[in-house]
C-alpha cells in the first residue's frame, strides 16, 4: 500500500513538473503579446477620473477572465475534435497581429493627425461637462476594453494550445488555465500601476524629503513616456510575434531563415532570425491591410 502511494505521488509530481514546464514554454511564447496587450488596456482606461481608475481596471479584468473561460474550453474542443485547425488559427492569428501593428503605423498617414487630436478634445470636452453620464462613460470603456481584450485573450490561447498540441487533455486544461490566470494577473496588475503612477508621483512630490519629492517628479515625468515605450515595444512585438508565427507555419521560409542565421555569432543569429521575422510580419501586415481597405471600398460602392 505504501509502495503504491508513493508511485501514485511520484506520478502526480512528474505531471505536474511537465506541466509547469510546458506553461513555461507557452508563457514565453505568448509573452510577446504581453507588451501590447499592456499598451492597448492601460489606454482604454486614460479618459477616466482618477478614483475610478481602479475599479474600471477591476472591471475589466473580471471580463478578461469571462472571456478565457469561454476561449479555454473552445480552444481545447478545437484540440479535441479538429486538431488540423490549429495551425491555420494561429497563422489566422499571426496575421491579425501583423495587421494591427502595421495599421498602427498606416494610421497617421490614413487618418490624419487631426481626427486623432479631435477624439482627444472631444473626450476633455465630455469629461469637463458635468451634465455627461460617467456612468454610461465608464461602461463603454470597460465594454470596448473588454472587447479588445477577447481577442488579445484570443491570440494568447491559440499561441498557447500550440504549444501542447499532442499533449493529453489534462496537461492541455492546466497549461492553458495556468497561462490564462497569470497573464491576467500580470497584464492587468500591471496596467493598474501604471494607471495609479502618475498619482503616486504628485503624491510623493508633495511629501516632505527632498529625496521623496524627486521619486515623485521622477515618477511624475516617466509616466508618459513609459506609455508611449509601451505602445512602441508592443507595436514591435506585433511583427515579432505575428511575423514568428507565420515563418514558422510555411516550412520552406523556416528552413531559409534558419539556413541564413545557422552558423553565424549567437547575437548575429539571434539578430538575423529575429529581424526576418519582424519584417514577413510588416510585409504581412502591409497586405492584410491592403485587402482590408479594398474591401471596404468595393462595399461603399
Amino acid at each position: 500500500m505504501a509502495s503504491s502511494f508513493f508511485v501514485l505521488f511520484d506520478d502526480i509530481a512528474t505531471v505536474l513538473d511537465d506541466v509547469a514546464t510546458m506553461t513555461k514554454v507557452a508563457a514565453k511564447k505568448t509573452a510577446g503579446v504581453l507588451g501590447d496587450d499592456l499598451a492597448l488596456n492601460a489606454q482604454q482606461v486614460t479618459g477616466v477620473k482618477a478614483d475610478r481608475e481602479l475599479p474600471v481596471v477591476w472591471a475589466v479584468a473580471k471580463g478578461s477572465l469571462l472571456n478565457k473561460a469561454i476561449l479555454v474550453p473552445a480552444a481545447l474542443a478545437i484540440a479535441a475534435f479538429a486538431p488540423w485547425a490549429i495551425t491555420p488559427l494561429l497563422m489566422v492569428g499571426g496575421a491579425f497581429l501583423c495587421f494591427e501593428g502595421f495599421e498602427k503605423l498606416a494610421h497617421p498617414y490614413l487618418h490624419g493627425a487631426d481626427e486623432a487630436q479631435g477624439h482627444r478634445d472631444e473626450r476633455a470636452k465630455a469629461l469637463a461637462d458635468p451634465q455627461v453620464d460617467m456612468a454610461a462613460f465608464e461602461r463603454d470603456k470597460v465594454k470596448g476594453a473588454i472587447r479588445t481584450d477577447f481577442i488579445l485573450s484570443a491570440e494568447i490561447i491559440v499561441i498557447a494550445l500550440g504549444t501542447v498540441a499532442g499533449q493529453p487533455l489534462q496537461s492541455q486544461l492546466a497549461v492553458l488555465v495556468a497561462v490564462s490566470i497569470a497573464m491576467t494577473l500580470g497584464v492587468y496588475g500591471l496596467v493598474a500601476g501604471i494607471v495609479k503612477m502618475d498619482d503616486a508621483g504628485l503624491w510623493l512630490s508633495r511629501r516632505a524629503g527632498a529625496f521623496t519629492q524627486a521619486i515623485g517628479r521622477f515618477l511624475l515625468a516617466a509616466a508618459p513616456r513609459l506609455m508611449k515605450t509601451l505602445s512602441v515595444v508592443g507595436t514591435a512585438a506585433m511583427f515579432l510575434v505575428g511575423g514568428g508565427i507565420l515563418v514558422h507555419a510555411i516550412t520552406p521560409l523556416h528552413h531559409a531563415i534558419t539556413q541564413l542565421a545557422e552558423g553565424k555569432a549567437w547575437l548575429l543569429s539571434v539578430l538575423l532570425e529575429n529581424g526576418a521575422n519582424a519584417a514577413v510580419g510588416v510585409v504581412a501586415g502591409a497586405l492584410v491591410l491592403a485587402a482590408v481597405m479594398a474591401v471596404q471600398k468595393l462595399r461603399r460602392r
